[in-house]
């Protein structure tokens, strides 16, 4: 048996490893802040090997942005010039709201300040290096606003700093991200990124792409009309850019049914009515017949066969349930840019001009948020694949498209409202007097809510006899949308008939607003649509 002796010190000896072990965890949650605080880049240079094999030479010139040199000493090695760049941090009393209004006189309005570097205090840069901002969020939908000045400093450095050659071709410079942080990738594409790993991002980015997103104000706060013109971007184009011609392209997309066909027919023939000259891209899953396929490709498009992309938060057979089928867009890689519009959407002026925004450009809808119902966006296979892998994780705000894609491109641009004029009138008012919902001479698209125009009678807009949809009833709007459909060939026309069920849908809707006698009086309107008699 054991002695009583040997047990005391067996006994003590488990007791010394359980005040070690203690001590051990107490010094590690100690230590595991200060790690976050000052990450293991501050000892890595493999960022800076990288560059300078990429240039040819280990003399490079390094800017610091957000980046103390002395609370990180090893991060850059002693050859070449470095410098930290000063620049006074944007006002704490500025939020992302300030930035992103909901609301804005597009004939005058201003941004808040957010102060830049003198940048002609640093010249002949080689690298940017720079340490982004975090506040412990994760980095989708992230809308802080001294992590977008950190964003925009750097990018300002790489267009206006960089070493020229020859003055017209730009030297290449880096971009280089340090921490646990990401930078932005609306301006930082996945695309331009040549190294990756743990703890730092490394980019040769597009210059003159850079150039064109630095022209636009820092949010929707305001509009700018060098862009809408175009006159900006080409002043600070360099005579390499300007032979690459762009590649652009409308596009429009249906899935799970044929309900939106004629819809987009009509589309098309609209844009094709305003002299565009880029080309017209339709996206279809299998739901859309052979028959349908051939009338949209004699309406103006070139057609696309997808396979649809399911919600991951939408139930079954809900509405938004395949709606993420958008994101397809972004495999449009043959193209630049292309202009997103939903097809129930009438073009009544040429859109080509605003082909020159950046993207993500996009009307404001609410809060600090755009519509997704017309967007210009710039297709990229690796955008595409991080937004399938995010859409499991990243919640859409309304369960659809609009809150997921709102939620991965927080900084966007705006586009004037008459790009997409919506027809909504919530006043009571709007209705008491037609006249308030009369369509502005000035728009350039009109898109249609509530009840389709091809859904309805040709004599008038079926929105007028339902009293939950008449904040979407516009005479004028269904007007325009008809006068595109009487322009269209015969051979398209056919797909816009009216069904047996849209006519009965159509009547019994009637008879409810003539028992209730509505005010507008649409139900006392003689039919005379003639497809009625192919309903019949």
């Amino acid at each position: 048996m054991m002695s009583k002796l040997s047990t005391f010190f067996i006994i003590l000896f488990f007791a010394s490893l359980t005040t070690l072990n203690v001590q051990y965890l107490r010094q590690m949650q100690e230590e595991v802040p200060n790690a976050i605080t000052h990450p293991k880049p501050a000892t890595n240079r493999g960022w800076f090997e990288f560059v300078a094999r990429e240039l040819g030479e280990d003399r490079i010139n390094v800017a610091l942005v957000n980046i103390d040199q002395r609370a990180m000493p090893g991060l850059v090695p002693i050859e070449g010039k470095t410098v930290e760049v000063d620049f006074r941090r944007v006002d704490e009393g500025v939020r992302w709201s300030d930035l992103y209004p909901s609301w804005i006189n597009e004939s005058f309005a201003e941004c808040p300040e957010v102060p830049m570097p003198a940048f002609d205090d640093y010249k002949e840069l080689d690298v940017v290096v720079a340490r982004i901002p975090s506040n412990g969020c994760v980095e989708d939908g992230v809308r802080d606003v001294f992590r977008l000045q950190v964003n925009l400093a750097v990018a300002n450095l790489l267009v206006r700093c960089g070493r020229a050659q020859n003055g017209v071709s730009t030297r290449p410079i880096y971009a280089v991200f340090i921490g646990s942080s990401e930078p932005m990738w609306e301006i930082f594409r996945c695309d331009d990124l040549v190294l990756q790993d743990s703890d730092s991002w490394i980019y040769k980015p597009q210059l003159g792409r850079i150039r064109q997103i630095l022209l636009m104000p820092v949010g929707s706060c305001q509009l700018n009309n060098d862009v809408v013109s175009g006159e900006g971007l080409r002043a600070q184009t360099t005579d390499d850019e300007t032979m690459k011609q762009p590649r652009e392209a409308y596009s429009t997309i249906l899935h799970s049914s044929e309900a939106y066909v004629c819809g987009a027919i009509a589309l098309a023939q609209s844009i094709i009515q305003s002299n565009t000259t880029k080309d017209l891209v339709l996206l279809a899953d299998d739901h859309v017949s052979p028959e349908s396929i051939n009338g949209l490709r004699s309406a103006g498009w070139k057609i696309k066969r997808i396979q649809r992309i399911r919600n991951p938060h939408s139930k079954k057979r809900a509405y938004n349930e395949w709606n993420y089928s958008k994101l397809r867009l972004w495999e449009l890689a043959e193209y630049d840019k292309v202009m997103f519009i939903d097809s129930d959407f009438i073009v009544t002026r040429s859109l080509d001009e605003f082909f020159i925004h950046p993207g993500v450009s996009a009307k404001g809808d609410n809060k600090n948020r755009f519509n997704s119902g017309l967007m210009v966006l710039e297709p990229s296979m690796c955008t595409f694949r991080t937004l399938m892998e995010r859409r499991w994780s990243v919640r859409s705000y309304n369960g659809g498209d609009q809150g997921f894609l709102n939620e991965m491109f927080p900084w966007w641009h705006r586009l004037p409202n008459k790009i997409n004029h919506l027809t909504y009138f919530p006043s009571a008012d709007d209705h008491k007097n037609r006249d308030h919902t009369v369509v502005p001479n000035d728009i350039s698209g009109i898109h249609y809510l509530g009840m389709k125009p091809w859904w309805c009678y040709r004599d008038y807009d079926c929105n007028w006899d339902m009293p939950d949809k008449k904040i979407f009833a516009s005479d004028s709007a269904n007007n325009i949308w008809w006068d595109v459909y009487d322009k269209m060939p015969e051979n398209l026309r056919r797909h816009c008939s009216l069904t047996p069920k849209m006519h009965t849908t159509n009547r019994n809707h009637r008879n409810k607003a003539r028992d209730a006698n509505l005010l507008d009086g649409h139900w006392k309107i003689k039919i005379r649509d003639p497809r009625l008699k192919n309903a019949l």
